[in-house]
């Protein structure tokens, strides 16, 4: 079965096979062994698609020895999104998505979704920050929505595995000052290939997110007030509270965080 988007399908003249999918050809942003990311266009309208040919016996038993759930295809990251779209948290749109096999070493999969034009990330966005410091306004209604965004995805049992700032993408506006301002600031949740949905989030996966999240901001001129700022809000209770009842795990998180900074291999995701 091939669930196709109405618009999309017109755009693209009509019913297509799985195979025509598959062979979509795009400029390339992650060519691996078993799956590939491109972005293409129709009728001057960006997409990106996802193809997934199969991870294969080897790497299936290297998660299970590893007690990692083995993602197979494009269907996790379909799931997550839609997941995500009964939360209210903005992601990407799918426009088309389809699964063919049983065996789960050779499935095969295509994840579609629009793109997402006129955004920046925000490790984009922020860069400039220790230079040119944000006014007060901005850098907490930006610090506030990261917040809501991850506590209403960790308090549905959702976990993203790399959860970084340049996986949230801002909109642009015409208007500078609309764009630090507004009430209604829209970040947009990306990556989702690996995350996770359970029913609760286990500690270490809430402390890979959000020692990961802490450790991409680290050069980004963040203050000890802008941090205590975020775990009241991601907590929901007084700062008092928070640190007498659950120390140990905002030390674990900067533990993460430090030790991902120093290995020069992690650089890249800040």
């Amino acid at each position: 079965m091939i669930e196709i988007d109405v618009d999309f399908q017109k755009k693209i003249g009509g019913q297509k096979t799985f195979e025509y999918f598959m062979n979509i050809q795009g400029e390339v942003y992650r060519d691996i062994d078993d799956r590939k990311t491109s972005r293409f266009f129709v009728d001057g309208d960006g997409f990106f698609i996802k193809q997934h040919f199969g991870i294969g016996w080897k790497e299936i038993f290297k998660n299970l020895v590893q007690l990692k759930l083995p993602i197979t295809g494009a269907k996790n990251e379909y799931e997550v999104i839609n997941k995500l779209k009964t939360l209210h948290i903005d992601t990407m749109d799918i426009v088309g998505f389809s699964q063919q096999g049983f065996n789960p070493a050779s499935l095969q999969s295509f994840l579609i979704t629009r793109e997402l034009d006129n955004t920046i990330s925000l490790e984009d966005y922020c860069a400039n920050w220790p230079e040119h410091p944000p006014e007060y306004k901005e850098k907490k209604l930006l610090i506030q929505t990261v917040a809501e965004i991850v506590k209403k995805m960790h308090g549905n049992g959702i976990n993203h595995r790399d959860l970084y700032i340049c996986h949230f993408l801002m909109k642009k506006t015409d208007n500078v000052s609309d764009a630090r301002y507004q009430d209604n600031c829209r970040l947009f949740l990306i990556d989702l290939h690996r995350t996770q949905i359970r029913k609760n989030v286990p500690e270490r996966w809430l402390v890979k997110d959000l020692g990961g999240l802490y450790f991409s901001a680290m050069d980004i001129g963040l203050t000890k007030r802008d941090l205590l700022r975020f775990i009241k809000i991601y907590r929901g209770d007084s700062l008092r509270k928070i640190f007498k009842r659950e120390a140990g795990f905002w030390q674990k998180i900067e533990h993460k965080a430090n030790v991902l900074y120093g290995r020069p291999e992690s650089k890249k995701k800040r």
